[in-house]
């Protein structure tokens, strides 16, 4: 280096001090950390809830297809009460009218059990989503259990309606002397006249509600495992309507067995029994065990969605 002066005294030159005391490069000390002001909490599955919640309801595909199931399930029911209105004996029972609207309104409902999963895949807010919320199960039981609630009370609101449409309109046809014997007549009979029970009230108005919310958590379930719109909606389609299509071009005696089997558990089967028009040989089916059936067979498919969603990459 440069040679000092005669006579000069050497200083060292000391470094410039740290901002802080605590460590290089103004690191805070210890025991001085840094508060956010913004409040910490520990998240849980009520976030995850309040966070389906709005997006569910949020959406133009939620209110459109939940509008559309509740015009077809009412309108078709008090079309339907209108024109058996005239006659003395339609020879179905009192609240059976209502199930020709479901059949149309459960496709809704699949639908949107669809959609709630696969439109964040079709537009990449799956991502954000798992991001905001990394245990992704945590995500799936979220969003089944909004779908499901919605889907349950909107569905037995509708089919309410109807059943008070066709109790109204359809209370007051006449029954005749033979047709008070007839098994497959499951409407109670007082003073000649048709009225519903009890029974027949829980099946055509909770019983189709929980049955076709089910149907919707299980098409919600494909959807997370297939990840895919239109493949998931034609899979729920051939399920629904695969079964009682195949049945009825089952036509010779060695295929008598298998009609049978497919006609009994066909799904459209066990939402007509809930009506008590079984479908099926079997015409004392109330539908409440193929409910459980229904219960059962979604819980499995919901579980494995469940593991593979964090198996996967999104």
């Amino acid at each position: 280096g440069p040679q000092q002066a005669p006579g000069a005294v050497a200083t060292a030159t000391a470094p410039p001090q740290a901002a802080f005391h605590g460590g290089p490069q103004g690191a805070p000390a210890p025991g001085n950390g840094y508060t956010s002001p913004i409040p910490v909490t520990r998240t849980h599955l009520g976030h995850a809830i309040v966070s389906e919640w709005t997006k569910i309801r949020s959406v133009r595909s939620t209110v459109w297809t939940l509008s559309v199931m509740f015009a077809l399930v009412v309108g078709i029911g008090l079309l339907t009460a209108l024109g058996l209105s005239g006659t003395d004996f339609v020879g179905m029972p009192l609240l059976a009218p209502g199930l020709f609207g479901l059949m149309l309104g459960q496709i809704c409902v699949i639908t949107l059990g669809v959609l709630v999963v696969t439109s964040e895949y079709g537009t990449g807010m799956i991502r954000t989503t798992m991001t905001a919320c990394p245990k992704r199960g945590r995500v799936l039981v979220a969003k089944s259990l909004i779908f499901f609630l919605l889907a349950f009370v909107m569905t037995t609101a509708a089919c309410s309606i109807t059943a008070l449409i066709n109790s109204t309109m359809l209370s007051g046809q006449k029954v005749p002397a033979y047709a008070e014997k007839v098994d497959a007549l499951k409407d109670s009979v007082e003073n000649g006249e048709l009225v519903a029970d009890g029974s027949q009230w829980l099946g055509a108005t909770v019983g189709a509600g929980l049955y076709v919310a089910l149907l919707g958590l299980l098409a919600l379930a494909v959807g997370a495992l297939l990840r895919h719109s239109a493949g998931a909606i034609t899979t729920m389609m051939g399920l629904v309507l695969l079964p009682l299509v195949l049945a009825l071009f089952m036509v010779g005696e060695t295929l008598e067995k298998v009609r049978e089997v497919l006609m009994e558990y066909s799904p459209l089967n066990g939402l007509a029994s809930l009506y008590r028009i079984p479908m099926s040989d079997d015409q004392t089916a109330t539908g409440w065990p193929l409910l459980g059936i229904l219960a059962i067979v979604t819980a499995v498919t919901l579980t494995c969605a469940y593991l593979l969603l964090n198996r996967r990459d999104v």
